[in-house]
């Protein structure tokens, strides 16, 4: 029992920092404060996303990943993956339940599937090592190397993000645009053939003059032009097909998928898999150190400042318009309760037959954790940009991450338990 309390004492520490200041970047967002107001906001975002996650991803990474680390690291890319496909399945399914409108499909699915897989994490992992509770050993070594598995599941997490859940929202706004578009067009349509009598019924004849009557004349030419027509249209599958990839990747955003923070992974992969560049940079005898040391520096700003805006973007939930309760309960139910459940199969199945090693319970319980976090806050994002329930969206983010304190608690507490 003493050992169940020191793991949530361990567990919820991390937590109730997180809403610590989270609370303070709320109370900084309110009208009467306005230190955290929608511009200094942007600015703020910018620095964090375009400065200190890329330093904090790239120096996290070079200091840790080795050759031999790749080969224990090989199985995090898919573990993020399959919580995409299980989140977007539970997506389906909670939409099919709920029937909601058009315009929300996608964010639901997407809410279900990208969960927080960077800030949380950075802030969790460096936050168990430094309780006496953890089952993690030396905290230096496990803050080390947690950063190094955060850091890489931020880049991963991204990337997925980028590439899959900002496509579906695009194509679920652009549908719901489509079908306003030619419901509009066929109301007017009806309503002018309503009002106004068609000249041409009045005026033209029964049979075309152009005709023969008899019909011999045109028919042959018909007939033989049927055949040359059919053997035409195949050789245009292939350009059909090229126009719909080029289509693809064009509406694919690569700048929003090669983002700051995953070219800076590429950078921490490259510093430290080359010896060459690990020996001018890493290390305290490495002649250009003070490169690494000041990305070090500026990466220890990401944490505070992404906190800060979250709890500033959380206000806006209070301000937005009503969701259904029963969607909003969907979302919670898949994100904190089927989630972490089908991720306990998948990661001790994964120990059981050897594709991860039973001897790092840092990287099981990390592994563990990205089942059990609530949904990306880029989705904020992506649907300020298509312009598709950015106010929905708002008033999920506040109930999951309101509810976040409670579900993240327990299942920290209980993975805890299950890799130490």
């Amino acid at each position: 029992m003493g050992r169940l309390v020191d793991l949530f004492i361990a567990s919820s520490i991390p937590v109730v920092k997180v809403l610590l200041v989270t609370g303070l970047g709320s109370f900084l967002a309110l009208d009467r404060i306005n230190i955290l107001g929608e511009d200094a906001r942007k600015h703020l975002n910018n620095i964090a996303f375009f400065v200190f996650n890329p330093a904090l991803v790239s120096s996290n990474l070079a200091k840790t990943i080795t050759y031999q680390s790749m080969a224990k690291l090989w199985f995090m890319p898919f573990n993020i993956l399959f919580t995409f496909i299980i989140g977007s399945i539970l997506g389906w399914v909670v939409i099919q339940i709920t029937k909601p409108p058009a315009h929300l499909r996608g964010l639901i699915i997407g809410s279900c599937a990208a969960g927080n897989l960077g800030n949380l994490l950075l802030i969790i992992i460096p936050a168990v090592c430094k309780e006496k509770g953890s089952p993690f050993g030396d905290p230096d070594v496990c803050h080390e190397y947690g950063m190094a598995y955060a850091s890489l599941s931020m880049a991963i997490g991204a990337i997925y993000l980028w590439s899959y859940v900002y496509n579906i929202v695009r194509v679920s706004s652009s549908r719901n645009s489509k079908e306003a578009e030619i419901s509009d067009s066929s109301m007017s349509k009806s309503s002018k053939e309503s009002t106004l009598p068609s000249e041409r019924t009045l005026t033209q004849p029964l049979l075309s003059s152009d005709h023969d009557v008899t019909g011999e004349v045109e028919d042959p030419e018909i007939r033989l032009t049927l055949p040359q027509n059919e053997f035409e249209n195949k050789p245009q599958v292939s350009g059909k097909l090229k126009q719909k990839l080029g289509t693809f990747f064009k509406n694919m955003n690569l700048k929003r998928l090669f983002a700051p923070s995953t070219i800076g992974a590429i950078a921490g992969f490259a510093i430290g898999l080359i010896p060459q560049i690990r020996k001018l940079l890493i290390g305290d005898e490495a002649p250009l150190r003070v490169i690494q040391d000041t990305a070090t520096l500026l990466g220890d700003g990401a944490i505070p400042a992404v906190t800060l805006i979250v709890g500033a973007n959380l206000l806006k939930g209070l301000k937005g318009s009503e969701v259904q309760k029963s969607l909003i309960f969907g979302i919670v139910i898949v994100r904190y309760i089927a989630l972490p459940l089908m991720g306990i199969a998948i990661v001790k199945g994964a120990v059981r037959f050897g594709l991860v090693r039973n001897d790092d319970p840092l990287y099981q319980f990390v592994l563990l954790l990205q089942y059990s976090l609530p949904p990306a806050m880029n989705m904020g994002t992506i649907t300020q940009l298509f312009g598709a329930g950015e106010n929905e969206c708002s008033v999920i983010m506040l109930w999951c991450y309101s509810l976040a304190s409670v579900a993240l608690t327990c299942w920290s507490t209980f993975f805890l338990y299950l890799v130490s």
